[in-house]
């Protein structure tokens, strides 16, 4: 329930009283932050807003205060007791202030967390910094001045968020309850498993779920449905919602004379969502009645949810594929408008911004409704709709916009709206309608449910225009048409849906699926859109086809489009197959989110890490690039949502400069008959034949490199054939091996028959190596590497680099190699593939002098020597972010410094610094590639 501002006041002097002449940093700094939170702001569950105590790494783990996620704030809280402006001597014996103290905390996290707001506290004062103005003195707000400054605080819980979380926690009680009554209503189907018997449930769903909507909305008189169904058996609902759909679908004028006055009163829906054909609804039972009228109805009010969270919450509980997967599905409000906010929403809310500041009333007055008008005239497709939250969300937007042009059309030099007197006899002043938005969209029931949430949108819309000013205006009958298109848009012309000549904007969130995840449809899909013409398009992940139908369809045209993909298009071999061709095409980049983690799902968390690209055939001169919360003005953006070049990092088979060449491992192509041998089985061989134990050596593939697994393999490289032949489960092996190969279907793998005995690929040094696991989790900062025995037989799960060198040891293991290796490596899932093609052979190495060579080969044993002092732990131990040795971690981060030293990075940002962020330092090696195979 919302607090008035009384209760408000109430609280927060409360809270000031309490807290007033106390506190101590340690034992009261959660206490105090908790409260602030949900007595002074109203946030409900304050735990689960506010994070305490989480780990960051500056040189050793410190623990940051306070942090709030969802507004990007950091906090330092100090005892009452100190002086916020003067330095504290720290931990590490250095004097800094609390800011400078949580500024390098700051600095230190990864960019998507960092701050846009640090407070510094001591319970009696709060300085608050805005990183957006870092020089800015800071802004002090008093708690004792806290009753009528608290709205200098809001920042901490952003309004707009605490509105949209109250619609969030209504849309999911809603579609709780809607899968309530799916479930109840399935049970009394004759044939529930019959796909016409779940269409006709699920449109009986969205009908019941319009007649609860309308009447709390007003669109039908109060408690009408409800009061239509209570006096009715429930034996007899069925019949009552039969003869209650034809009524809603039949104009006033077109309906019986004998009409019985309960069912007269009910207004004409229009818009086919009532139409007859054939719904089939099953008797009610006395659970279900009581279900719809009760749970359904009594105490909960359905006009308050969001037409852009329910109808995915809708469709996800309904859809029998989403039901499959469990939970329900929707994309965040906040993360639609990461999407159309750069694309088009802030462009027109700054053109309407610098029209209000007119002085001159008519001139202000023309322009708002030139203003209006293109409002108005603007239109949006959204090419794989789903239930249609994008386009519900846009036009929800644009409307908000528009109610704020409406209100200053109708307002006085005086400050009275004149919209407070009705509006007698005239036309609607809303223009933006529903009309205006595009969806393409292949699954039937969702294009049902995104023309009842943008219906839905539109009635609250109406509503928020009339609180500013009164007008005649009937809802029903359905006036206005959204433009949903069932169809799998792959396979359609788009401009059937829209003539590209009279679009605007193209927004989406296409389907992510990977080229290994694919279904047969969608592969096919894949090769009807590239028709063959694309060199290595199969490669590519399915979104990418909205990418081309994109580009195709916007050609000669002003149009621009915004898209949700899966970051690996911005990434690996997949830059060079699509942008390669797009930027051929004349296409730029305009905006784009760098990879950010894109929470989709309510219930079940989906751990998709996206990427958000703006792109046009206009070359755009302000680019804006978000990374986290920072928002950099640029002058390009290239295929890895870079500032730098349009450069494409493209597959090459030698070295770009000359350094140690990187090798697979060594293939054994054997069923694992010659590589998988646990020690138990290698000691019951050797056991009974001795003379086998020189045939067996130490195997590493990717997991036994990196969890210290023990594996064998069989090694006959120089056995002799007799020797093979006189231990019988070593010649049986050799004979599965040659059985397999020779039943390949490839050509080369069952010429390899002829050599069973050996591995089908031999890559094995004559000296120690350095071993770079192919796959490693993203959750780690660095990828493991390590040196290995050339004794030791390593697989091809894992790169080899045949030297022990401590200078390539110490760059390979740096911030500066990795920085490199996210940008350009392939993925699987979200974890790193490293390449030797595209990763290696491109990457630019600096040239150090000696001392700085010297630096880097210390820096590198002391990674080494840092493991040795855990020699029970494998390097997944080592190399997990929660358990990482502080020596080791120190070791790395001087390793990092020294490495960054060599590279000179200060000599492109023009001053020496001995600290650069991840993408300062992979746009340096970006601008020096380019540099390199330009000489070449």
């Amino acid at each position: 329930m919302e607090r008035s501002d009384a209760q408000r006041r109430k609280s927060i002097k409360k809270f000031v009283e309490k807290w007033t002449g106390r506190g101590y940093e340690k034992r009261d700094c959660q206490k105090f932050w908790l409260s602030l939170l949900e007595d002074v702001f109203g946030v409900t569950n304050p735990v689960d807003y506010i994070d305490f105590e989480s780990p960051v790494c500056v040189d050793h783990i410190c623990y940051i205060d306070g942090y709030i996620p969802s507004t990007h704030v950091l906090i330092e809280q100090k005892s009452l007791d100190k002086d916020l402006k003067l330095a504290i001597k720290q931990s590490d014996g250095k004097m800094r202030t609390p800011f400078e103290q949580a500024k390098e905390y700051n600095n230190n996290l990864p960019y998507d967390e960092r701050a846009r707001y640090i407070v510094t506290c001591n319970f009696a004062e709060f300085y608050v910094y805005d990183m957006n103005s870092p020089r800015k003195e800071p802004e002090i707000i008093k708690l004792k001045d806290l009753e009528k400054e608290y709205y200098r605080l809001s920042f901490l819980v952003d309004d707009k968020k605490v509105h949209i979380e109250k619609e969030k926690e209504l849309s999911f009680k809603a579609g709780e309850i809607v899968g309530s009554i799916y479930e109840a209503l399935l049970k009394e189907y004759k044939n529930p498993d019959n796909e016409s018997v779940l269409k006709s449930l699920n449109k009986l769903c969205v009908r019941l779920v319009f007649c609860l909507y309308a009447e709390d909305a007003g669109i039908f008189e109060r408690d009408q449905f409800l009061n239509y169904l209570r006096p009715i058996d429930p034996q007899g609902i069925r019949k009552a919602l039969i003869a209650l759909f034809d009524v809603l679908d039949t104009k006033d004028d077109k309906r019986s004379p004998y009409l019985e006055d309960n069912l007269r009163a009910f207004p004409h829906v229009n818009g086919g969502l009532f139409t007859h054909d054939d719904v089939e609804i099953p008797l009610f039972t006395d659970e279900l009645k009581e279900l719809l009228l009760q749970h359904a109805s009594s105490g909960f009010n359905w006009s308050e949810i969001s037409p852009t969270i329910f109808g995915a919450l809708f469709e996800s509980t309904l859809n029998p594929n989403t039901r499959r997967k469990g939970g329900m599905h929707y994309t965040s409000v906040e993360n639609i408008h990461k999407v159309i906010d750069p694309l088009f929403l802030d462009e027109l809310k700054t053109e309407f911004k610098e029209i209000i500041e007119k002085k001159q009333c008519n001139v202000k007055n023309c322009e708002l409704n030139n203003f209006q008008n293109k409002l108005a005239s603007l239109k949006i497709l959204d090419p794989a709709c789903g239930s249609g939250n994008f386009l519900t969300e846009s036009y929800i937007s644009l409307r908000r916009l528009e109610n704020e042009v409406i209100k200053e059309l109708y307002t006085t030099k005086e400050g009275i709206l004149q919209g407070m007197l009705e509006l007698q006899g005239e036309a609607s002043p809303i223009k933006v309608s529903i009309a205006q938005f595009f969806g393409i969209e292949i699954n039937d029931f969702a294009v049902t449910v995104a023309k009842t949430a943008l219906w839905i949108a539109e009635s609250q819309m109406i509503k928020e225009t009339k609180d500013i000013i009164h007008f005649r205006s009937d809802f029903l009958p359905l006036k206005s048409y959204p433009n949903i298109v069932e169809a799998n848009a792959l396979r359609i012309d788009w401009n059937d849906v829209v003539s590209n000549k009279e679009l605007n904007y193209i927004i989406g969130n296409p389907p992510f699926t990977g080229k290994q995840e694919q279904t047969d449809q969608q592969r096919d899909d894949v090769i009807y859109t590239f028709d063959n013409k694309w060199k290595n398009y199969k490669k590519l992940d399915y979104v990418s086809c909205w990418y081309k139908k994109s580009a195709e369809y916007m050609t000669n045209t002003d149009i621009k489009t915004a898209l949700v993909s899966t970051n690996s298009i911005t990434q690996g071999e997949q830059v060079a197959i699509l942008w390669k061709e797009l930027f051929k095409w004349g296409l730029h980049i305009n905006f784009a989110h760098r990879t950010f983690r894109w929470d989709s799902e309510a219930q079940i968390k989906a751990k998709v890490h996206c990427v958000i690209i703006g792109f046009s055939y206009e070359n755009n001169k302000n680019k804006k690039l978000y990374v986290g919360a920072e928002i950099k003005t640029v002058d390009n953006i290239n295929a890895y949502l870079l500032d730098a070049k349009n450069v494409i990092v493209e597959s090459r088979k030698n070295t770009l400069q000359n350094v140690q060449e990187i090798i697979f491992g060594n293939m054994p192509n054997d069923g694992g008959y010659l590589s998988k041998y646990t020690d138990e089985k290698k000691e019951v061989i050797v056991s009974k034949y001795p003379s086998a134990e020189k045939m067996f050596k130490k195997f590493i593939g990717a997991d036994e490199f990196l969890h210290n697994e023990n594996r064998w393999c069989l090694w006959l490289k120089s056995i002799s054939p007799q020797e093979i032949k006189e231990i019988k489960p070593i010649l049986f092996a050799i004979e599965q091996v040659k059985k397999k190969r020779a039943n390949s279907n490839r050509k080369a793998t069952r010429k390899l028959a002829n050599t069973p005995y050996l591995f089908g690929e031999i890559r094995q040094p004559n000296s120690d190596y350095l071993v770079i696991p192919r796959h490693s989790t993203e959750n780690r900062q660095y990828i493991p590497i390590a040196y290995m025995n050339k004794d030791i037989i390593c697989g091809d799960a894992n790169m080899i680099i045949p030297c022990k060198n401590l200078y390539l040891f110490g760059i390979l293991s740096s911030n500066v190699h990795m920085a490199w290796t996210k940008v350009t490596c392939g993925r699987i899932k979200s974890d790193y593939r490293y390449s030797k093609e595209i990763v290696y052979n491109n990457f630019t190495w600096c040239k150090p002098t000696d001392d700085q060579r010297a630096k880097i080969e210390k820096t590198a044993q002391e990674i080494l020597d840092a493991r040795s002092l855990y020699p029970n732990c494998s390097l997944a131990d080592l190399y997990d972010e929660l358990t990482m040795p502080p020596e080791l971690r120190k070791a790395h981060l001087e390793n990092d410094k020294a490495v960054m030293d060599a590279y000179k990075f200060y000599h492109i940002k023009g001053k020496k610094k001995e600290w650069f962020t991840e993408l300062e330092i992979v746009t340096a090696l970006m601008n020096e590639y380019v540099k390199l195979t330009n000489k070449q």
